[in-house]
């Protein structure tokens, strides 16, 4: 339930069309339904602009898909992150029309809003290629969410004169989701070029010294470059969903 679907329950009702009891009908798994191993938020998407989203990590392919199945029921698209290739195929057996996107490790079914309704375009940077699975999720998870978005990768301060060269690009976006992993240090060089938000997200990519990513969060959260919010490791999703809320407010 969005605010598009419930202003037009509440107008069916006032002209007469629909009556309480059909509308209370409607209403009644507001604001959640239980599933007995899940109570599914039909409410999230009225409260936060977007439905609850479905972690796969840790679920079985038939939880996913009863959930995913109640939220379509409701009219609300379903995302489900975390999802690995196998267990997408097995999901696809109650949900035939869910599409895969085995880069970002994501499932979806249903339609993103149309047109997007993000005001300015999100631009996703990696550092590198390895770490372009999160550097995907996040960057399908924002359009899934009804976002314009733009990539720019493999622009690591290894070799800068490549971030460099795309400036133009930077600076036209109204936020930047950075990921990298190693030393983290991509987020502070953009956010000390930018006048825009910078969502930094660290990877569990590197060497040992890296700590699956903690060195890489801990020199984020350290950065000198003012402006720059930091999400968790390896959170993509995180990053998208945060770049979302501002970007429907901020051009």
């Amino acid at each position: 339930m969005d605010r598009t679907r419930l202003h037009d329950l509440l107008s069916r009702v006032q002209s007469g069309a629909l009556d309480i009891d059909q509308a209370l009908e409607v209403l009644k798994t507001l604001p959640f339904e239980d599933l007995g191993f899940a109570r599914v938020d039909h409410h999230r998407a009225l409260r936060k602009g977007f439905p609850e989203v479905i972690l796969g990590q840790g679920k079985t392919a038939q939880q996913i898909g009863a959930i995913a199945q109640r939220l379509v029921a409701h009219g609300q698209p379903a995302l489900i992150t975390r999802l690995d290739e196998q267990k997408a195929q097995e999901v696809r057996v109650a949900l035939p029309t869910l599409r895969y996107y085995p880069d970002a490790r994501l499932g979806a079914v249903g339609e993103s809003p149309v047109p997007p309704v993000g005001q300015g375009t999100i631009l996703v940077i990696s550092a590198g290629t390895a770490d372009l699975p999160v550097a995907e999720e996040a960057a399908v998870t924002a359009e899934l969410l009804g976002n314009r978005v733009e990539r720019l990768y493999d622009v690591g301060v290894a070799g800068l004169h490549r971030l460099l060269d795309s400036m133009e690009k930077v600076r036209a976006a109204a936020v930047l989701i950075v990921v990298a992993g190693m030393e983290g240090a991509l987020p502070s060089v953009v956010g000390g070029l930018v006048d825009r938000p910078v969502i930094a997200v660290p990877t569990s990519i590197g060497y040992g010294a890296s700590f699956n990513g903690l060195a890489a969060l801990l020199a984020m959260l350290n950065s000198c470059a003012a402006g720059i919010t930091v999400v968790n490791i390896d959170n993509g999703f995180g990053a998208a969903a945060a770049a979302t809320l501002i970007n429907r407010v901020h051009a």
